[in-house]
């Protein structure tokens, strides 16, 4: 997994490239975590064709990290099989999801 950091507006943006698994699942969590430490995130997906449960566990704990520090934490790109594997885990009613990252960071 390849994590780049940019910025879109206020927020932080966490631009994610690879597999969101077992195999990078705490790479990818240390860095998410350690950003939202400094204000909100917007995870852009746009280049994660695979996001297994472990990947899932960890945008989780990345938006309940957010809501009790009252910052953000959205995700934006999502490919259609991760949206899939979002809709039917009901991550998508847990986890802001936009098209782009002007979305959300309006939101």
């Amino acid at each position: 997994m390849e994590i780049t950091e940019t910025a879109e507006g206020s927020k932080t943006v966490a631009v994610l490239d690879g597999r969101l698994d077992t195999a990078t699942a705490a790479q990818t969590e240390t860095a998410l975590l350690a950003l939202l430490a400094k204000g909100g995130v917007i995870a852009d997906l746009a280049n994660v064709r695979y996001v297994s449960s472990a990947g899932l566990r960890v945008l989780l704990k990345a938006v309940k990290q957010a809501k009790a520090a009252g910052a953000s934490f959205s995700v934006v790109g999502l490919q259609p099989p991760v949206r899939e594997v979002f809709e039917i885990s009901g991550f998508d009613k847990i986890i802001p999801a936009f098209a782009t990252r002007a979305e959300a960071a309006a939101a």
